[in-house]
């Protein structure tokens, strides 16, 4: 079972994320500030990241930071899902260490549960 955590404050959109992953086989855990994320990986390491960029308390540029400088998740793929297209947002989270940059509007989310699956290395 693939552990996702997304990162994420559009409670519908969560909702559907949630119920569609959960269906293919992941264990789901969301959240949306720092201090429950902080709490998530006191004992848990996610397989896979989804992060929104445009969150409550904190960008996600500084979340993808944090992630990336944690020894549990530096190593772990982090997917930005977000409306925001601009190059040099793309570039600053590639920069960052995010595996891929995923503009919301353009996928499904059947599509991002082939690229979230494929970027899991198999057990």
């Amino acid at each position: 079972m693939i552990k996702l955590l997304i990162i994420e404050d559009d409670t519908f959109l969560k909702e559907l994320e949630i119920e569609k992953f959960n269906k293919k086989g992941f264990e789901v855990i969301t959240t949306m500030t720092v201090a429950e994320i902080e709490t998530y990986l006191v004992d848990k390491v996610p397989d896979v990241i989804l992060l929104d960029l445009m969150l409550p308390d904190v960008d996600g540029f500084q979340i993808l930071a944090l992630l990336k400088s944690n020894e549990k998740t530096k190593d772990t793929p982090i997917f930005i899902f977000s409306n925001v297209s601009d190059e040099n947002e793309v570039k600053k989270a590639m920069d960052g260490g995010a595996k891929e940059f995923l503009i919301k509007s353009n996928y499904t989310l059947d599509e991002l549960i082939e690229k979230l699956s494929a970027a899991v290395p198999k057990s």
